[in-house]
């Protein structure tokens, strides 16, 4: 009889913890934006390997940034739709404190991308793109679902990889599509299927 108390004392812990892990989840990002982001990583690798686009360095870097202001505007315009829309956020200011946690790796990732530009090194651009982007993911693990760890993981490996294993050049479109696509594609799936469960 006692063992049975504790056993329900130990399933009110747990739903407890689950009550208070699930008033502190971010809702703000976005499925569609994640997801479009990486079609976009995809899309732009597709351009950059075709024989008519120049095989310069600049290009490639004016493209991939292009990428990136895309993917910014696509997901902190949804956390804006967000923010303004949501009847249970109030547009408390408070609730946007999660979308801060991101910006330490990423302006980490535009200085050093600064200065290797400024030394014309750019081969080392996509292993710290994709190790600063995994820090990013790992950063807002503990108000995502849980599995966004494992994508942050996967790109601090996929960065590592592209840093250590020769040689990859900048002007190889492919290692930054393919990466960017499988894992903001699988961004998208994970947030698309938290918030089922959380709609169920």
């Amino acid at each position: 009889m006692f063992s049975n108390h504790i056993h329900a004392a130990l399933a009110q812990v747990r739903e407890l913890q689950r009550q208070v892990l699930e008033r502190q989840r971010f809702r703000g990002y976005s499925d569609k934006a994640r997801a479009a982001s990486g079609g976009v990583a995809m899309l732009a690798a597709i351009i950059l390997a075709s024989p008519r686009m120049p095989r310069t360095e600049l290009t490639h870097l004016m493209v991939w940034l292009l990428v990136f202001l895309f993917a910014l505007i696509a997901n902190y315009g949804a956390v804006t739709y967000w923010f303004l829309n949501d009847p249970k956020v109030k547009r408390d200011i408070r609730k946007l404190k999660p979308t801060l946690d991101v910006f330490p790796p990423l302006g980490v990732g535009a200085i050093l991308t600064l200065a290797l530009v400024l030394r014309g090194d750019f081969h080392y651009l996509f292993g710290i793109w994709m190790c600063l982007f995994g820090l990013a993911n790992l950063a807002s693990r503990h108000v995502l679902p849980r599995p966004i760890a494992y994508v942050g993981l996967y790109y601090l490996t996929a960065g590592t990889l592209c840093l250590f294993i020769p040689p990859l050049t900048f002007t190889n479109p492919w290692p930054m599509g393919v990466v960017f696509f499988l894992g903001e594609g699988t961004s998208g799936i994970i947030l698309r299927l938290d918030q089922r469960r959380k709609i169920s």
